[in-house]
């Protein structure tokens, strides 16, 4: 067993002090002192916060690797370098690609779900494509841009936790109100230019969240609110890059005024060039050029981003008015109800993994712990 002490816990709704986490692989209480108790190992935490482990449900890469590579071993070089930064668990996300290449990596993310954690907990897999609308297509290429189809997914719905959709393509309502046998996937309205009437069908059908909100979707017009207008007037979750580039910082403090920190989610939308040097880059089979912390296709279109998760949660806080507890919902408690693992991560509670993030004022991160491992 082990104890975090002199730390500022962060619950839901408020930071506590002069209290004891204890933990083994799993979270068993947090109380007052560790009176009585024998055989004890104390981490310090030296007056630096203790947090839930951040979770990323939006990650194609980072440290030059990507979801989409060949090799099973690029998803155990990205987890070991998302700890550092706090990170504990992530969906590693999928581009738009052929058969072939699509479910080789879902084989990859299925296989690293298994393993023994060495770093991040890879969760399951985030289909951002190709079910989506080659009008907004982003970076996917659009070659491999289809409708949804079962038959591509159908050995892999153990894995996958989340699929983003474009709703207005011909034969997707049908698909998502299919799947809702599968309870256990959610569905993302993203790259898509569906009107506010076909968006708002697709909430009210089981869409859940909207992937990188303003990004790669029809924007809110006052004569035709599109996808921004129907995400806004709903209460599903939405993904957001607050990497101040995607999204004007204007826009964060406006949209926690609208939707509440509650419907929130941070994500990177991270590509392999994260923690790397400037320069030329793959994703999805096109060139990405990396300079001055963007990622740009040739013709300008971003093509993901080059941010962590830290700073994400650091632009957030300095751009608007949330408490330090409603900013690590965003990345904690959100997400993982999203996904459906509420019960197992996302929260300081007992009987949750002992999933653990120990950061000081401004988000540096000092310890990541993972299972109950220091990483």
């Amino acid at each position: 067993m082990k104890a975090i002490v002199n730390g500022k816990i962060i619950l839901k709704d408020e930071i506590i002090e002069n209290k004891v986490l204890l933990y083994d692989s799993k979270i068993i209480a947090i109380q007052d002192d560790l009176e009585h108790m024998q055989g004890v190992e104390l981490i310090d935490a030296d007056s630096c916060y203790v947090s839930p482990g951040f979770t990323d449900i939006h990650t194609h890469g980072a440290f030059g690797c990507d979801a989409m590579d060949e090799d099973v071993n690029a998803l155990s070089t990205i987890s070991k370098g998302l700890c550092q930064y706090g990170v504990t668990s992530f969906l590693p996300t999928t581009m738009s690609a052929d058969k072939k290449n699509l479910q080789r990596a879902l084989d990859n993310i299925r296989k690293a779900a298994s393993w023994e954690p060495k770093g991040a907990k890879v969760l399951g897999a985030h289909m951002e494509g190709p079910f989506i609308n080659p009008l907004r297509k982003g970076a996917h290429a659009e070659k491999f841009i289809i409708k949804a189809e079962y038959e591509l997914i159908k050995d892999y719905l153990d894995i996958i936790k989340l699929i983003t959709i474009a709703p207005e393509i011909e034969g997707n309502m049908d698909f998502i109100n299919d799947m809702h046998r599968h309870s256990h996937i959610s569905f993302s309205i993203g790259h898509s230019n569906a009107t506010y009437e076909e968006a708002l069908t697709a909430i009210e059908s089981g869409i859940k969240s909207a992937t990188h909100l303003f990004n790669a979707m029809a924007g809110m017009n006052h004569r035709e609110p599109g996808v921004v207008g129907a995400v806004l007037n709903s209460d599903i979750y939405c993904e957001l890059i607050a990497d101040k580039i995607h999204v004007h910082p204007v826009m964060f403090k406006l949209l926690m005024k609208v939707k509440g920190s509650d419907r929130i989610i941070l994500i990177t939308d991270a590509m392999r060039a994260t923690c790397m040097k400037q320069g030329v880059y793959d994703l999805g089979g096109q060139q990405v050029t990396v300079k001055q912390g963007s990622a740009r296709l040739a013709d300008g279109t971003l093509a993901g981003s080059v941010l962590r998760l830290d700073e994400a949660i650091r632009n957030i806080i300095e751009n608007t008015e949330l408490s330090l507890p409603e900013a690590i919902a965003t990345v904690t408690i959100n997400p993982a109800k999203l996904i459906g693992l509420y019960d197992e991560i996302g929260s300081l509670e007992a009987g949750k993994s002992a999933d653990i993030t120990i950061f000081d004022e401004k988000i540096n991160i000092k310890t990541t712990i993972i299972n109950g491992k220091q990483m």
